[in-house]
């Protein structure tokens, strides 16, 4: 449906990378949650009437789901646990954005969360398809196909890949597409054992994807001054990358890393708008 997206060469603490401008393809189905609804996107909008998902108010995938919904013709019904007032009165970042482009959100209360999640599938008809937290689905591994042809035809003197990871999904189908390259990432929602265990659900890990750990332990969608610093630099540098996964995946590869290297940008600049109120909040300015 887009264009293969363009690769940008930048300079970070001396170093010179490339990066794969997914960031580019759709002011909000941008990044490798374009490359997860490929599938859909190739589906013709007659075979479903609505789409399905669950998550945070301020996910990545929910805004690209949702325009992607509003491409295609599609309903698009989002389940959360419950909002807060402050939310729900003054609705911001990718969850205004969502909301905007068509998405129905409904609240379920935390101790029926889990049970209804797990239900959804089993209420599916042939006219509704549900997608996973983040777009973990098997349907995924052809939009990473994709890509990685995209990659082997840049013709890039490089061996190195990097993207962040929330569930692996793309990490996971990039390093089987590509299995001649490094594949680096990085757990960025949970811990090495929690993004395993997401991965292996899927696929077995291959052998050329290797997992970046921190010895300090950050927590997801947290504010840190180190993340903050590394986002100026990239900015300086000229690209801006999201505030919730890029910042430590970076941080590992300038500090573990001395190769050539290739980041996917995974997109998600739209989410920084709420991430950078956090952060001048807590006194940090750009």
């Amino acid at each position: 449906m887009f264009s293969p997206s363009a690769t940008s060469k930048i300079v970070v603490q001396g170093r010179d990378f490339y990066v794969k401008r997914d960031d580019l393809t759709h002011k909000y189905l941008s990044g490798n949650k374009y490359r997860k609804l490929h599938t859909l996107l190739q589906t013709p909008s007659e075979k479903f009437d609505t789409i399905i998902s669950y998550g945070g108010t301020q996910s990545n995938a929910m805004l690209a789901i949702a325009a992607m919904c509003q491409l295609k013709g599609w309903r698009f019904l989002y389940y959360t646990k419950p909002l807060s007032q402050v939310q729900k009165n003054n609705p911001q970042g990718n969850y205004r954005y969502a909301l905007s482009l068509g998405m129905e959100h409904q609240e379920i209360e935390h101790e029926l969360y889990r049970d209804h999640i797990a239900s959804l599938a089993l209420a599916l008809d042939e006219r509704t398809f549900l997608i996973d937290q983040g777009g973990a689905v098997v349907e995924a591994k052809a939009g990473l196909e994709v890509l990685a042809e995209e990659i082997r035809q840049s013709d890039l003197s490089i061996t190195s890949i990097a993207t962040p990871s929330g569930t692996g999904t793309t990490a996971l189908f990039l390093a089987l597409a590509l299995p001649k390259y490094k594949i680096y990432t990085t757990p960025c929602v949970g811990d090495e054992k929690y993004l395993r265990q997401q991965m292996q659900a899927l696929h077995p890990i291959p052998k050329n994807l290797t997992i970046l750990t921190s010895e300090k332990k950050y927590h997801f969608a947290k504010v840190y001054a180190e993340h903050f610093d590394i986002y100026k630099k990239l900015l300086n540098a000229g690209i801006e990358f999201d505030l919730l996964y890029a910042p430590l995946m970076w941080k590992n590869l300038l500090e573990q890393t001395s190769e050539s290297i290739l980041y996917v940008h995974s997109g998600g600049v739209s989410g920084n708008e709420s991430m950078l109120k956090r952060y001048e909040k807590k006194g940090f300015i750009l």
